[in-house]
């Protein structure tokens, strides 16, 4: 099982921006020397907790940083900008970063993000399906280019002004052919979006703000998915993110990871559970479906969602996770904000030199 790094990030309101930035930069530089295979980074542009705007941009300040770890975003969200421009920075990206690059792709789930960019009631899932069309065909296809869906959003074109000798009417190819290895977040349960993803062959991110029952909904689909186009799914594809904390002493993982007012762990989950009843998603957070609304609260989804302890402990909390959804090819690391960094820096150490080495084993 590999080891990767995902980061939406969350912070406390009132930490300068330049500061929080830097954290995060030094959190996927030290994914990067601890030997985590990926690190992918959320964006949002209206969320005042959330910090980076562009993963795209956020990455490629990391790019000279480090050395082998591949750079995510987690994710693009398709509905926010034109499909072009995805496939063609994202191209140079990959370039750039010598092939280190994954797309990671979403419709865009924020409401004030679509309302500040005028598309609150538009259809975003189908701008997302339309998206991901045209920067896969961009990469797959040669100049002059005719992309035009009827009644589309985007219809691309250079058939008026492609000039092969004068070398224009033409986007550039990423450097991993025949594309980069794309990757769509589900936060579903029982997803269909999983089952397209497996008829492209996209790979897919369980989120971490799951219950292990959900979590385990989403690989039969992926294999349903993979099916309908005569191919075998491949547990390595499948990335599940949890979050985790490790401590060397058993009170300060318990306190720093689920008890403490501080915690970053239980600020997170509280924004998570405040945002999740207030967009009727409250869900999520259900052991079932017709599970009464205030038996969800900040406890049990710390207790349910917090994985915690030292090196051990966790290993064995991962085991048995893994046992209730079956197996796996990545474990993914919430990243979350460094209230004490010594701490975070040190779940970090001990996630990749004991606690994997203790799963893999």
């Amino acid at each position: 099982m590999r080891l990767g790094y995902f980061s939406m990030p969350l912070h406390p309101a009132g930490r300068p921006w330049a500061d929080t930035l830097r954290e995060d930069r030094e959190a996927v530089i030290l994914a990067d020397q601890l030997g985590f295979h990926d690190a992918f980074i959320g964006e949002h542009l209206t969320d005042r907790h959330e910090n980076v705007t562009n993963s795209l941009v956020f990455l490629a300040t990391l790019i000279s940083e480090t050395r082998q770890i591949r750079l995510g975003t987690g994710t693009t969200n398709l509905s926010h900008q034109h499909p072009v421009l995805v496939a063609a920075n994202s191209a140079m990206f990959d370039h750039l970063s010598g092939g280190r690059f994954i797309l990671g792709i979403s419709a865009g789930a924020l409401p004030s993000d679509a309302e500040v960019l005028g598309i609150l009631d538009e259809d975003r899932n189908e701008m997302f399906a339309e998206s991901i069309d045209i920067i896969t065909e961009i990469w797959n296809s040669d100049p002059p280019y005719s992309l035009v869906k009827p009644g589309g959003r985007w219809p691309v074109t250079t058939e008026k002004t492609f000039d092969d000798q004068m070398g224009v009417g033409i986007l550039p190819k990423t450097l991993q052919q025949p594309r980069p290895e794309i990757v769509g977040t589900v936060v579903a349960p029982f997803s269909k979006g999983v089952v397209a993803m497996g008829a492209r062959n996209f790979h897919p991110l369980s989120a971490n703000f799951l219950l292990p029952q959900w979590v385990a909904t989403h690989w039969p689909n992926y294999v349903q998915g993979k099916e309908s186009v005569n191919d075998v799914a491949d547990v390595a594809d499948w990335r599940v993110a949890r979050t985790v904390f490790v401590a060397d002493d058993d009170k300060v993982a318990r306190d720093y990871g689920r008890l403490d007012p501080s915690s970053p762990y239980r600020y997170y989950y509280e924004k998570m559970l405040f945002k999740m009843r207030k967009i009727g998603r409250l869900e999520l957070f259900k052991s079932r479906r017709d599970q009464p609304d205030d038996e969800i609260t900040l406890d049990s989804v710390l207790d349910q969602l917090v994985i915690t302890g030292t090196a051990e402990s966790v290993a064995e909390q991962i085991l048995e996770f893994r046992s209730q959804t079956g197996d796996f090819g990545e474990l993914v690391y919430a990243g979350l904000d460094w209230v004490d960094p010594a701490l975070a820096r040190r779940s970090m150490e001990l996630m990749a030199e004991k606690v994997m080495p203790l799963v893999n084993s």
